[in-house]
């Protein structure tokens, strides 16, 4: 089945929590049922707080619409977050208590779990002529290195970063950004952090935020997007942060006055800071941060200063975004009934013609599938997505996040860039992080 460019109807205007995968904090776990059923299959899914797939007013309404089709089966479901959601996903493993379903991003799903050998293979689903215009790119991250599919997607996004339009003009700092393309270069880049540093609103401009791996995708690619660096090799096998390109990149950081390597936050603290008008430049952003209106307008700060998304500097003007991508994994415990019954939940919410829509609505992101056409035609934030849509997608970057080890090569980035901040020799902390992560890469 191929998906016809129809609007979505017959949802609410959503939006949009800024609980970006990667990006913001979570909730507390709770636990909860949904749905009609007559008990003949149970199966438990466990979810990431992926926009609104992170709040059971939400998925109670999506597995309401589920069992509409599917009476028989009754889904349970587990809310996780970032601080602790790796940890509960881990232990329930370790106690062979692992959901059957799970919704996040390749980086856990193919490259952690799946590499383990704890997930279901999903080639028959990609074997479908449903699967068949998803982009290739998104294809290619679900599938592992052996070759099997362990995530099905349903939501995208690319990562970017964003500046306060108040504070970049009180610094005649606008004069430095291409704002119809959203882009900036370097030198630029460098000049409007210099200039906001020095205007007296503050003396940190921007954060390079290292106090856990929460975000380190703004991180990872503000370095990389510098000078032309690159986190690992195309062919996903290697991590090859220790080169020149990513030298200077990091030397630059350290030297420019206001940018502040802090130990002390993550993304998500970042993002406070940000919206509450301490920093200028924000690192973790996205559609979704954009679109988040839980303190105040959507597209403003606290005290309502126009945020404007930016991609990433790079030498020529020209990033390559971090992109997120989200799905669903099957954990392998042992009963086909319950793979089938988790499959069938997949299907109806990543491939149904008029469902997926909805299901694509819920996460604040963007289809996997080409052919699903705009989601947020008629919605509220109709003109705001069309600009991330035309302005950033087109320059998401190679998903990386797949390469084995990724778990350890994480950690290994948020450590060095504090001894980088702490004052650490540079080019030895590349070499140090490369060495770990490739000695993760090799265990596989």
């Amino acid at each position: 089945m191929r998906f016809k460019r129809v609007l979505a109807t017959g949802l609410a205007a959503t939006m949009l929590v800024g609980a970006l995968a990667g990006c913001g904090q979570g909730k507390k776990s709770a636990s909860t049922d949904s749905g009609k059923t007559d008990g003949k299959e149970s199966i438990t899914l466990w979810t990431y707080p992926i926009g609104n797939w992170g709040k059971s007013e939400t998925v109670d309404k999506l597995i309401a619409s589920f069992n509409e089709k599917y009476p028989d089966i009754k889904v349970t479901v587990q809310y996780l977050d970032y601080k602790t959601g790796d940890d509960q996903v881990n232990t329930a493993i370790e106690g062979k208590k692992a959901p059957d379903l799970i919704m996040e991003g390749p980086e856990r799903l193919v490259a952690n779990w799946g590499a383990k050998g704890l997930m279901v293979d999903l080639a028959d689903m990609f074997a479908k002529d449903a699967a068949k215009d998803f982009y290739p790119n998104i294809t290619a991250a679900c599938k592992s290195s052996d070759g099997k599919y362990y995530e099905y997607p349903l939501c995208m996004v690319a990562h970017c970063m964003a500046i306060n339009k108040a504070k970049f003009e009180k610094a005649n700092a606008l004069q430095y950004l291409d704002l119809e393309n959203h882009t900036w270069t370097t030198e630029n880049y460098l000049k409007a952090v210099k200039a906001l540093a020095e205007s007296g609103q503050g003396a940190d401009v921007t954060a390079v935020y290292c106090s856990g791996q929460g975000g380190d995708q703004g991180t990872r690619a503000l370095v990389n997007n510098l000078y032309k660096g690159r986190f690992t090799n195309t062919e996903h096998t290697q991590y090859t942060v220790n080169s020149e390109a990513n030298i200077k990149a990091l030397q630059a950081l350290k030297d420019t006055k206001g940018v502040k390597f802090d130990p002390s936050i993550a993304g998500g603290d970042e993002i406070t800071l940000f919206r509450n008008g301490t920093l200028a430049i924000s690192n973790c952003w996205n559609a979704s941060q954009q679109n988040d209106s839980k303190n105040g307008e959507a597209g403003k700060t606290n005290n309502g200063d126009e945020i404007i998304p930016m991609q990433f500097p790079s030498s020529d003007g020209k990033a390559e975004l971090c992109g997120g991508i989200w799905g669903f994994g099957i954990f392998n415990n042992g009963s086909q009934s319950k793979i089938e019954a988790a499959k069938k939940f997949i299907d109806f919410m990543a491939n149904d013609q008029t469902q997926t829509k909805k299901s694509v609505l819920e996460s604040g992101f963007f289809p996997a599938h080409k052919d699903l056409g705009d989601v947020y035609t008629g919605q509220a934030n109709e003109k705001v997505m069309k600009m991330f849509t035309d302005k950033f997608m087109p320059s998401m970057g190679d998903y990386y996040q797949v390469v084995p080890g990724w778990a350890t090569a994480r950690t290994e980035w948020w450590n060095m860039l504090q001894r980088v901040g702490a004052g650490g020799d540079i080019a030895n902390e590349v070499k140090t992080f490369d060495t770990n992560a490739n000695a993760a890469a090799a265990k596989k």
